[in-house]
């Protein structure tokens, strides 16, 4: 099969795009692959791109590039209604809920078209009218597969797959370095803030431990400031952005996760597949959807003192050493239904279904 993957840009640093590479790579082993970016924002992707795996833009977007048009909506939609239109696929997979509506519209009817979706439409109403052209919803947790089920009315099927993580082997913690890390966009959503101010807690208790923070965005400077303001300045550190957030990931013996939702949650999969226990919120959206906690996570409530209860979580993992290693014992094994042949197959099994209804 010539599988197309439809992504509003490859060359971010997002974890749905970590994801779609990923899946891509995986189902390359068998199938002609190709990215296609709607834009192309970069010089370079951020994160690798597997060799079997052919990449094409429609909008070049970098800046200083000039264009016979102007840049614009108009430009971008027009651009993706030629390559829709002139698709030549067995099977197109869409990324966002926009790109689905533009594939249902104007894709080949020829073409397997599937939504791959990792949360709810903003706009809702031109979902419901159009996703039933589609052939098939997938999501990678059940509660958003029954949301989606819910928002279609029974008028298109919905599955759910995981995410898939990079080929292995993967990168394997020691557990013995005193560093907890987080990795992830820096935005509020994200809640960085609280991770903090539990920090300080635990280091206040246990000094000769490190918070190390991957990754950029809006939220840096008030972060950095809080980082001030409790002086904590010899006990949490600002990484930067990386590629390879597994491998920063292995360096650690606890991960923390202190979003209040995850979606697609690829952070919360490759620090699992280090062997790194997580420790994270309760939540229908949250970390709890990708771990079994107590066999390779902890969980905390939300609400009232859950600053002190995520810290008394952290410390409960710095003071046990036996639990810790158990925990991360459990995060490998649940890591296993991630590996990058088990979600193709899964995949390709669907696709092949979908294409003998034709």
């Amino acid at each position: 099969m010539k599988i197309s993957f439809l992504v509003p840009s490859a060359y971010a640093m997002r974890g749905d795009v970590r994801a779609t590479l990923n899946l891509a790579a995986g189902l390359a082993a068998r199938h002609e692959v190709e990215i296609v970016s709607v834009k192309r924002t970069k010089e370079t992707p951020f994160f690798p791109v597997d060799p079997r795996v052919s990449l094409r833009w429609l909008v070049d977007a970098r800046p200083g590039v000039r264009h016979l048009l102007p840049p614009g909506q108009v430009r971008t939609e027009v651009a993706l209604w030629r390559a829709l239109r002139g698709l030549r696929a067995d099977v197109l997979v869409t990324t966002r809920p926009g790109l689905g509506i533009q594939a249902a519209r104007h894709a080949p009817r020829e073409v397997v078209r599937i939504a791959r979706e990792w949360s709810r439409p903003a706009v809702p109403e031109p979902v419901r009218r159009l996703y039933p052209r589609l052939d098939a919803v997938v999501t990678s947790t059940v509660s958003a597969r029954d949301e989606w089920a819910r928002l279609l009315d029974d008028d298109l099927s919905v599955h759910t797959i995981p995410d898939a993580l990079p080929a292995g082997p993967w990168p394997r913690s020691r557990m013995d370095n005193r560093i907890v890390s987080a990795g992830g966009r820096l935005v509020p959503v994200k809640s960085y803030n609280r991770l903090i101010r539990a920090f300080a807690i635990v280091a206040d208790k246990r000094p000769d431990w490190r918070l190390r923070l991957y990754g950029t965005g809006p939220e840096e400077k008030r972060l950095r400031g809080l980082v001030s303001e409790l002086d904590l300045h010899n006990h949490v550190y600002f990484m930067g952005a990386t590629s390879d957030l597994p491998g920063e990931f292995a360096k650690a013996s606890i991960v923390a996760v202190p979003s209040r939702q995850e979606a697609p949650g690829m952070s919360v999969v490759e620090a699992l597949s280090c062997g790194v226990p997580v420790v994270g919120f309760e939540g229908s959206r949250g970390p709890a959807e990708f771990v079994r906690p107590g066999h390779d996570s902890v969980l905390v409530p939300e609400g009232d003192d859950e600053v002190e209860a995520y810290a008394a979580a952290l410390l409960g993992l710095v003071d046990d050493d036996r639990r810790r290693l158990a925990l991360a014992a459990g995060a490998l094994r649940t890591a296993e239904a991630h590996a990058a042949g088990a979600v193709a197959a899964r995949w390709q099994e669907l696709m092949y279904g979908l294409r003998s209804r034709e």
